[in-house]
């Protein structure tokens, strides 16, 4: 056993201890799939947190903690008999063997096209398997949009459905169109916001994001690194306006909006 599955085993082992009933932790023995659900969306975001800021000691740490996370619902799913973590490491090792058989196999793609097309088919397949091996509850015609997760951070869930759609002619062919829908929303948002509708202004403003987005993914822009650094920006200048205040022994809520305005634009000067 090399150096790195001994790591495994070892973690594992701990994750064993940890939900032991009688010796183990109480709080990691509560735990359910849904609980620690959040926790494992929080450690996949820490793990893009440190590749933004382009730290390789903190990725490190941030991937063992995503690691974890995995290991922890593998060990609650084997307790129930469902899986466990060498079924989690079979399943992506034969996943990935499947979508690459220009690599594993003897298959030869021309085109970047062509490869990107034949990875859509094979994921396209595994639905469809996928699907047939769950109980029918009600018959549902095959989707384009199959296979999206309802759990996405919404603006993920939004590019990834629109891509879907793209994929079968449901796009708008040029960036002029987008432009077009998004004057026609903003227009819409007003409308509701004149209308004093609270569900009419939600709707709207839906409208109105789920467009931005689509300006965004045809400018090859993805939305959601792009709110992500917008953010970090508006934090750091902001940041900034507390401590030129603060330099001047002002606080933001004392001052007028001229003034705030005026240390503003020195922030972004600055930036």
């Amino acid at each position: 056993m090399d150096t790195a599955e001994n790591g495994i085993a070892e973690l594992r082992s701990i994750m064993r201890r940890l939900r032991d009933p009688e010796t183990g932790c109480a709080w990691d023995v509560q735990q359910t799939f849904s609980s620690i659900a959040p926790f494992t969306v929080e450690e996949a975001y820490e793990v893009a947190d440190a590749i933004e800021r382009d730290d390789l000691d903190d990725l490190k740490d941030e991937l063992g903690d995503l690691l974890f996370q995995v290991v922890f619902h593998s060990q609650m799913a084997s307790e129930i008999g469902a899986f466990d973590f060498d079924d989690v490491t079979r399943s992506i090792v034969e996943k990935m063997i499947r979508r690459h058989p220009h690599v594993f196999s003897d298959a030869n793609y021309q085109s970047e096209a062509e490869l990107k097309a034949a990875w859509e088919a094979i994921k396209s397949q595994e639905r469809a398997e996928k699907k047939a091996l769950k109980p029918k509850q009600e018959e549902l015609l095959p989707s384009a949009l199959d296979g999206v997760a309802a759990n996405l951070p919404a603006l993920k869930r939004a590019d990834k459905i629109q891509k879907r759609a793209a994929r079968v002619g449901f796009d708008w062919p040029e960036v002029s169109s987008v432009w077009d829908k998004l004057d026609e929303e903003i227009g819409e948002v007003r409308e509701a916001i004149d209308s004093q509708s609270q569900a009419a202004i939600e709707d709207e403003i839906g409208d109105l994001l789920f467009t931005v987005v689509n300006l965004a993914r045809h400018c090859s822009v993805d939305s959601e690194v792009a709110l992500r650094r917008a953010s970090a920006k508006f934090e750091s200048r902001f940041r900034r306006v507390e401590e030129l205040a603060s330099s001047r022994k002002q606080t933001l809520n004392a001052m007028e909006l001229s003034e705030l305005d005026a240390l503003w634009d020195d922030a972004k000067r600055e930036s």
